[in-house]
């Protein structure tokens, strides 16, 4: 039989094919996701576009887009990539090359991310609009600013740029990894305590 886990830096054996969420630690999904870049790497500046800073950057747009909204919506924003601590943050195009099994694998693990940190399994259509607004806002301005596009094919792609309040004074950050993953660590407790 193959091999379908993964041994975490916590001592976590993580199954891909059945996670739980007591194989799951917040930890483990920062370190990772510091370590994962955006965009296969293809990004200008001295340090890769983390998946970590790049979900930084979506909880603040998605706190901008609903500023009332309660901390475990704000944590379902930060986690939205969680997944891609173990799978890797795949293209939109190698995603769709994969087929369905892709988006299988990520429902398993985003459910027992979520239930570990008292989200539910699968969230509400609603809310998972709204995230999915704030990562296309975060993705538009990686593209632009790191990634080469410019703003036409970015405006095709992404959609027009936002309304300039969402996006006003954010900025992307390259840091190193552990800089990263300390800064998702300390936002991961600020909307848990």
């Amino acid at each position: 039989m193959t091999r379908a886990w993964q041994r975490m830096l916590s001592g976590r054996r993580l199954d891909l094919l059945d996670p739980t969420p007591m194989d799951i630690e917040v930890a483990d999904i920062a370190h990772g996701l510091a370590f994962v870049a955006r965009w296969n790497g293809q990004t200008r500046g001295d340090w890769p576009y983390s998946v970590a800073e790049h979900s930084l950057l979506v909880e603040q747009i998605f706190t901008r887009l609903d500023p009332t909204a309660p901390a475990a919506h704000r944590l379902a924003a930060l986690l939205h990539d969680a997944p891609e601590y173990v799978i890797g943050d795949m293209i939109s195009p190698v995603k769709s090359a994969i087929g369905p099994a892709y988006g299988q694998l990520d429902a398993r693990l985003t459910a027992a991310v979520h239930h570990r940190f008292g989200l539910p399994a699968v969230l509400s259509v609603a809310l998972k609009r709204r995230i999915k607004q704030a990562d296309r806002i975060s993705a538009r301005m990686e593209a632009v600013e790191l990634a080469g596009f410019d703003e036409k094919e970015a405006s095709r792609i992404f959609g027009k740029p936002p309304a300039p309040d969402i996006t006003d004074g954010l900025r992307l950050i390259l840091r190193p990894p552990t800089e990263t993953r300390q800064a998702f660590l300390d936002r991961f407790a600020e909307l848990t305590n």
